[in-house]
């Protein structure tokens, strides 16, 4: 009974679609190359939305479709951003100018082209995770690849994430802001030393509820217990903002829904 009602519900909606695209008041799907597009991306965009009620055969076809196009897409921007200019670029610059990028005329052979004969083996390494045998070759690549991209992004959070961080932290609590030009008269606010003076309980707070080798109880226990206050409202306001982000473009979905597609808008 159900699955009638369904696709009783689902022959009402495709009749008042044709009706108003026989009406003039939507845009044909067989008008034009950008009319079918938008009734595809229609089409896809309720495909996922769909998921909501059960998972379905045209849900799937959504997700499958959307993750070989990214892939595929990905794969063939790696292959001429990065791999035609940096590598064979530079391994065989004539071959390469003549064949795929012919901006590469100009340019002269590195005079350490051998140096990219490594990331060249280590592509090669790579692929015979795809042979029946000798699969475990790639090992080596993986390792260096995620050992290179572990220390640098390492040293990368360091120097921009925690130590800004470390340095935000290191604040005033005169509520004094010094002159910007020399000679200039500073500014005194009580609200700024008020925030100042919250940012560095909140921060002595959560840190001190880490601080295991002293027992949680009397005063500092109170005091730590204030940091957990702090942690929860961090990481509230961190879901939320997630969440507006995720609301944002559900938004954006809906009004290319109704602007594009019905334009009831």
């Amino acid at each position: 009974m159900k699955r009638i009602v369904w696709w009783g519900l689902l022959g009402l909606v495709v009749l008042v679609l044709a009706l108003r695209v026989a009406g003039g008041e939507m845009r044909s799907p067989f008008a034009d190359l950008q009319g079918f597009g938008v009734w595809f991306a229609a089409f896809l965009t309720l495909a996922i939305v769909s998921f909501l009620y059960n998972d379905n055969p045209i849900y799937r076809f959504a997700e499958h479709l959307f993750v070989g196009v990214s892939a595929a897409y990905w794969m063939v921007m790696g292959f001429w951003s990065t791999l035609v200019p940096n590598l064979l670029g530079k391994l065989w610059p004539s071959l390469t100018a003549r064949w795929f990028m012919p901006g590469l005329a100009e340019q002269a052979r590195d005079p350490l082209w051998f140096l990219y004969l490594i990331p060249l083996a280590f592509g090669i390494l790579l692929l015979t995770r795809l042979l029946p045998k000798g699969g475990h070759l790639s090992r080596w690549a993986l390792a260096f690849i995620l050992g290179t991209t572990a220390g640098l992004r390492l040293i990368a959070y360091l120097t921009a994430d925690f130590m800004g961080q470390v340095q935000a932290t290191l604040v005033s609590v005169a509520g004094y802001t010094p002159a910007l030009t020399p000679g200039g008269a500073g500014v005194f606010s009580f609200e700024r030393m008020f925030w100042d003076l919250v940012a560095v309980v909140a921060i002595l707070s959560a840190l001190s509820y880490f601080y295991f080798s002293k027992a949680h109880t009397g005063a500092f226990g109170r005091f730590s217990r204030l940091g957990i206050w702090v942690l929860m409202v961090t990481f509230g306001a961190g879901f939320g903002y997630t969440v507006m982000g995720r609301v944002a473009l559900l938004v954006g979905r809906v009004e290319f829904l109704l602007a594009d597609w019905l334009s009831v808008l």
